[in-house]
């Protein structure tokens, strides 16, 4: 159990990284920040600025040597240019609505996670250095299932990602990347709000229909 001493040394360390933070993060951490308000309206508008933030994520990622974690932010990318031109209102069609996953979705997230786990698990082991292979391997499969949910606009999508969030939060803090570990606290906390905000929106589109 962490003391008081322990509680002033963390808050100290958070201090000193703040304000010793380039101004290039600190706009990576806000176009984050300003994606996942986005996400929460149900907004497409959030995937320019989770692109912007990726982009700058992966610059910062590069100058810490934390190669695992650029992959799954590549995947971050890709997936959202995916989902950027999934939500886009074609001609003639209705945009994408937010729905509950359906069974065969469900099954395809599980298969994300339960062979996302054990490959990344394994690349981890032997090919990188990384010091905490199954808890990255984690945080990075229920990334991976959740930002395919939230592609496909599915609800489902805010419980995989804070999933991987609750686990990230402690990697963060334990690899001293405090702010982007405030930042993922803060995800996790708008993920709440944005799960029932979806689920009324479904519920008021369902009346409507």
């Amino acid at each position: 159990m962490i003391g008081a001493a322990g509680v002033v040394d963390w808050i100290r360390e958070l201090g000193i990284q703040l304000t010793e933070t380039p101004l290039l993060h600190w706009i990576g951490v806000a176009c984050g920040v300003i994606q996942v308000l986005l996400a929460k309206t149900n907004n497409v508008l959030l995937y320019p600025f989770g692109i912007a933030s990726i982009l700058v994520t992966l610059y910062v990622l590069n100058e810490a040597g934390l190669y695992a974690e650029i992959l799954l932010n590549l995947y971050y990318l890709i997936m959202s240019i995916y989902g950027w031109a999934y939500w886009v209102k074609r001609s003639g069609e209705e945009p994408v609505k937010a729905s509950y996953a359906s069974k065969r979705e469900r099954l395809i997230t599980l298969s994300i996670v339960f062979l996302g786990f054990p490959a990344l698990h394994y690349a981890l082991v032997h090919f990188t250095d990384s010091s905490v292979p199954a808890w990255d391997a984690w945080v990075s499969a229920t990334a991976w299932a959740g930002m395919w949910l939230l592609a496909k606009r599915k609800i489902e999508n805010w419980v995989l990602l804070n999933i991987s969030n609750a686990f990230a939060i402690p990697l963060l803090v334990y690899k001293g990347l405090h702010l982007y570990a405030l930042l993922t606290l803060f995800l996790f906390i708008v993920a709440i709000f944005g799960y029932f905000e979806w689920k009324r929106i479904i519920n008021r589109e369902r009346v409507q229909a």
